[in-house]
């Protein structure tokens, strides 16, 4: 009751001496002086601006590695990470309240003395030198300046030199102190403070000058911190001026003596330390990954795309990156550094950052979704290529994952897995037998080199193929004139909206308009001819591996606010979209093709029969040469793991990579499963039914 009283008095003898205070010998209205009331310099706490009760400081996101410590890079506009009072040097406590407001504890947010004081300078000097500004003055400042919610405008008239906005201040200052304790408010102030070198908040600053945490300053760094608080543009040591950092410390390390916070002979040998500093910098965005890590670009880069799909964050993209920038989120992504560096180490035993052909490759989690790695024999950088190329040696484009101006590439045979899969679907068993010609005359409308007539008529690779198939022995052997037979047994139609459903994505505009309007006509399809990326693949077949779950590629294991609260964004994205026994009929025959058996010992061939032996467990997979070799692709799956790559020019798509190089990509796979799968259990398959091994059915659906 007597502080209320007094905060009463206090305005009211505000509003006379403001006369002379914030515009040199500029008087207040006679009306203001005496007409504000009670009502109008002391507002209630309830009504204070939203942005006071409950700040909406912008915080810098950090982003890590599936460790949760491991930092892959930070997000920010303004470099700040909120702390609490207790992980602050009690020195940092004492050197903010010497140097900004030494009666900080004595005061209700008005220092009168102070206004009076100010007051008097002013007038005597003509000009204004003190504006009296207390330090929960000041936090009413800095909130409402750096208030994301409002416009320029508002931010500018904030902090204009006005006689309204001082008495704004006032009053608002008054009403928090009533509200809040100074702890409180202490610890708002240096999360907000702006300390000069890009580095606001006294986390940052810390960190920017002294490469330590606010808790571990020692008395002359807290006193520099102290007095640049005053003038950070112009004071600050890293950038500016450092002979006035050091006399701004000074002031600030007397003012504690006098205050008696600090024996003078302490002070003294704080002064006489020199700077000292250790000046470090929070990496921002995508391009500032570690040097060492430069590989994590890649990774980072479609965690930002992705970030910008999740409604959770924002309405629109630009929504949702201005939070990132500001939001203070603490991700914890799936990225595993281990198995990225073994990634990585194989990509290049491919293709060297030398070669103008690249080998993309991703590895994905089935049944969550989560994506391990992703790698690419290029450097992360937005510098300039020699030859004006757009990916080669540097790009940002995302190679991997696909999107902006990256399509993807054609993955061959690979597509025959979703023409399978809409045959068991259909009703069709494993054993569906066909006696497959060299080459095939089909009903689907096609023009140039593959047209006979008019009709796509796709040749097997070598005549060995040609004669009697079933599912396990043509997917295996890669029997191009069965699965034309089989695609227009099913349906074309059928077998793109398949691919869809396990998370292919048409980036091509002519391939789209194709899955549009054309799909029923698109026998070619399961030949592959369609773009796609090592993610979609790799998520296609960990579908299959996780028994016909398809879950949403996911880069992360876990978001959470700066409040410490869980973000549901960071959560899998999984259903069912095959019947279970479909998908394992798939994974059973999957097998043929990199030398494992199937349950029912149905495989004859494979085309990358090595693998099985190379990784010494249950494995299934398959591998895809799209026309005259231009590209390879290789897919591989355990019931834990999921691997897809593929050789290619991203540049120039006339340069064939030649046949080759798909034993090198074998043999990168086998090596990656392997180091992936090194501390898992072994796990086989689940077999599928003998009746859709055998018996023609009627349709089963998952979806």
């Amino acid at each position: 009751m007597i502080r209320a009283h007094l905060d009463k008095v206090l305005t009211v003898l505000i509003a006379g001496v403001l006369a002379g205070l914030v515009l040199a010998g500029a008087a207040l209205p006679v009306a203001l002086v005496f007409g504000i009331g009670f009502s109008a310099l002391s507002t209630p706490y309830s009504e204070l601006p939203n942005t006071l009760r409950t700040p909406p400081t912008a915080q810098r996101s950090n982003l890590y590695a599936n460790d949760g410590t491991t930092l892959i890079t930070s997000f920010y506009e303004e470099d700040r990470v909120d702390v609490p009072l207790q992980e602050v040097a009690p020195v940092m406590r004492q050197a903010i309240v010497a140097a900004e407001d030494t009666r900080f504890y004595e005061h209700s947010g008005v220092d009168l003395r102070g206004v009076a004081r100010a007051f008097t300078v002013n007038q005597r000097d003509g000009q204004t030198r003190q504006g009296a500004s207390t330090l929960t003055m000041q936090y009413v400042r800095n909130v409402l300046s750096s208030d994301p919610r409002l416009s320029e405008k508002q931010r500018k008239a904030a902090t204009e030199v006005s006689t309204a906005r001082k008495v704004q201040e006032m009053r608002y200052a008054l009403a928090l102190e009533r509200e809040l304790n100074k702890e409180d408010i202490l610890v708002r102030y240096l999360n907000i403070a702006y300390f000069g070198a890009g580095a606001y908040g006294i986390a940052a600053a810390s960190k920017r000058f002294f490469s330590k945490s606010p808790a571990d300053l020692t008395l002359a760094e807290a006193a520099l911190l102290a007095g640049l608080v005053r003038s950070p543009h112009t004071d600050e040591p890293i950038n500016g001026d450092a002979d006035a950092a050091l006399a701004r410390r000074a002031y600030v390390l007397d003012r504690m003596v006098e205050t008696g916070q600090v024996p003078a002979d302490v002070a003294a040998r704080a002064k006489a330390e020199p700077l000292n500093l250790r000046p470090s910098e929070t990496p921002n965005d995508c391009t500032a990954v570690p040097g060492e890590h430069n590989d994590w670009g890649f990774f980072c880069d479609w965690f930002t795309r992705w970030w910008s799909a999740q409604p959770a964050f924002g309405a629109t993209a630009d929504e949702r990156q201005r939070a990132l920038r500001r939001g203070g989120y603490s991700i914890v992504t799936s990225l595993d550094p281990a198995v990225q560096r073994a990634t990585v180490e194989q990509v290049l035993s491919v293709y060297p950052k030398t070669d103008r052909r690249a080998a993309p490759t991703a590895v994905i989690q089935p049944g969550t979704g989560r994506v391990l790695a992703m790698a690419v024999n290029r450097t992360y950088s937005v510098d300039e290529n020699p030859d004006g190329g757009e990916n080669y040696p540097n790009t940002v484009n995302q190679l991997v994952a696909g999107g902006g101006t990256i399509e993807g590439y054609q993955a061959g045979s690979t597509f025959k897995l979703f023409t399978m899969l809409a045959a068991l679907e259909a009703g069709l068993p494993l054993r569906t037998e066909y006696d497959a010609p060299g080459r095939l005359v089909t009903n689907f409308p096609v023009t140039g080199e593959a047209s006979c007539g008019g009709r796509w008529c796709p040749e097997n690779a070598s005549v060995s193929l040609d004669g009697r198939h079933d599912m396990w022995s043509a997917f295996g052997r890669s029997v191009n004139t069965y699965f034309a037979w089989l695609i227009e047994r099913v349906g074309a139609d059928r077998v793109v909206e398949m691919a869809q459903r396990l998370g292919i994505v048409f980036r091509s505009e002519s391939d789209a308009r194709l899955a549009r309007e054309g799909a029923k006509e698109w026998g070619p399809f399961t030949l592959g001819v369609s773009a796609t990326t090592p993610l979609d693949l790799a998520g296609a077949y960990a579908a299959v591996a996780a028994e016909g779950t398809w879950c949403a590629p996911l880069p992360v294991v876990s978001v959470t606010d700066a409040a410490g609260r869980p973000v549901a964004a960071g959560r899998p994205d999984c259903r069912q979209v095959l019947d279970t026994d479909v998908a394992r009929a798939a994974a059973d025959a999957a097998r043929c093709p990199v030398g494992d058996q199937s349950m029912y010992q149905g495989c004859d061939g494979g085309t990358a029969e090595s693998l099985r032996q190379r990784l010494g467990r249950p494995v299934a997979g398959k591998t895809g040469s799209s026309e005259r070799y231009a590209t390879e692709t290789v897919v591989a799956f355990t019931p834990q793991l999921a691997v897809a790559t593929m050789a290619t020019n991203p540049d120039d798509p006339r340069d064939a990579v030649g046949q080759a190089v798909q034993s090198r990509l074998v043999a990168a796979v086998g090596e990656v499963l392997s180091f992936g799968l090194r501390d898992e259990p072994v796990r086989d398959f689940v077999p599928p039914s003998e009746r859709i091994a055998y018996e023609v059915t009627g349709p089963r659906t998952g979806n």
